[in-house]
């Protein structure tokens, strides 16, 4: 019964082949992936960046920021975290080099040391009679009372900084809405005209001419001010992406149809890069994150230089109605005071 079942599956599954390849070849071709092609597809449309800045913004207001090597990026042969330049960054590598690696180590060592003590010490030739001790009440509050210790000591920092990475922000704090598409990233300044920045990966040719690394460097920079809290709206177009800064200890998905909502602070001036750290496609590998962080001055230059519009320029115009008006009001008394002085 089992061969019967079986063959008509068998068979079933073959007459239904020719139908489900036909379906196929009548599908759309498929856009191309091709991770070269694409890259010279992209640039195609962009001035070299020896004709332009890169950004194709007013020089006078804003020249990209060359990157430092080996700060906020990859480094060659580097075994640890990279150097951190955020508040729970720093606490977070505190954290693993100062307590988990040395109990790492230590538990290592220790494990070692009793294999090689039990295997020379309780060996057939030194113990012809092996031993018929079933329980040690010692060693058996020994190993249940020191991993409870090591979890203590563990998790109190921890918790700590899971709990600090979760803080809202400050009510002052600058808001940039991050949005991944497939696959580039958008990046919304709501608080400065609630204009958009979109950024590309850059072609290898372009990247080496702006001096930056290559499937790191991004056309157009997410750019905020150093040393100040920023409120990050981060949210997806289509698929699930995830917003990543090593450097900065920083990684929250981005979800369609759902804000998720985290504070990023660098407290340094540089160029930090990331990568979407979310399988979304077949382009996830191309899709990098580049966040330049900048003066307040500079950042209000970038500001005005994208047509956005900073609280400080917003202020003064209207201050100035308001004088205009408080004059003119001022006046109109005045005269209505001396014709009625006159009369």
């Amino acid at each position: 019964m089992t061969h019967f079942l079986k063959a008509w599956i068998l068979a079933i599954g073959l007459i239904l082949t020719p139908t489900a390849l036909s379906a196929q070849e009548a599908l759309p071709a498929a856009p191309v992936v091709d991770p070269a092609a694409a890259s010279d597809a992209e640039s195609a449309d962009v001035p070299a960046a020896t004709e332009a800045p890169a950004s194709g913004l007013d020089p006078a207001l804003y020249t990209p920021m060359k990157p430092t090597p080996g700060i906020g990026m990859p480094v060659d042969g580097n075994i640890d975290f990279q150097e951190q330049f955020s508040p729970t960054g720093e606490t977070a590598h505190w954290i693993n080099n100062a307590i988990l690696a040395p109990m790492m180590i230590g538990v290592s060592m220790l494990v070692l040391f009793l294999l090689f003590w039990v295997v020379i010490r309780f060996r057939r030739g030194a113990n012809p009679e092996p031993s018929k001790t079933t329980h040690n009440t010692f060693i058996e509050i020994i190993w249940t009372v020191i991993p409870v210790l090591i979890l203590v000591v563990i998790a109190v920092p921890s918790i700590s900084l899971l709990a600090r990475q979760f803080e809202p922000a400050p009510e002052d704090a600058l808001t940039v809405k991050v949005t991944g598409y497939q696959w580039y990233w958008g990046y919304s300044y709501p608080d400065n005209g609630d204009f958009e920045i979109i950024s590309n990966m850059m072609s290898e040719e372009d990247a080496a001419a702006r001096g930056e690394p290559h499937q790191l460097a991004a056309d157009n920079r997410m750019v905020i001010p150093v040393g100040k809290p920023v409120k990050l709206l981060i949210t997806a177009a289509d698929v699930i992406h995830s917003f990543a800064i090593p450097s900065a200890w920083f990684k929250l998905d981005a979800v369609p149809g759902r804000i998720n909502e985290k504070v990023l602070q660098i407290d340094r001036e540089g160029v930090y890069y990331g990568q979407c750290s979310e399988l979304c496609g077949a382009r996830h590998s191309f899709m990098p994150i580049t966040v330049e962080v900048l003066s307040e001055e500079k950042f209000n230059n970038w500001v005005r230089a994208n047509g956005g519009t900073v609280k400080g320029d917003a202020e003064e115009p209207a201050a100035e109605v308001t004088e205009t008006a408080a004059t003119e009001t001022t006046t109109e008394i005045a005269a209505a005071d001396a014709v009625a002085a006159t009369n």
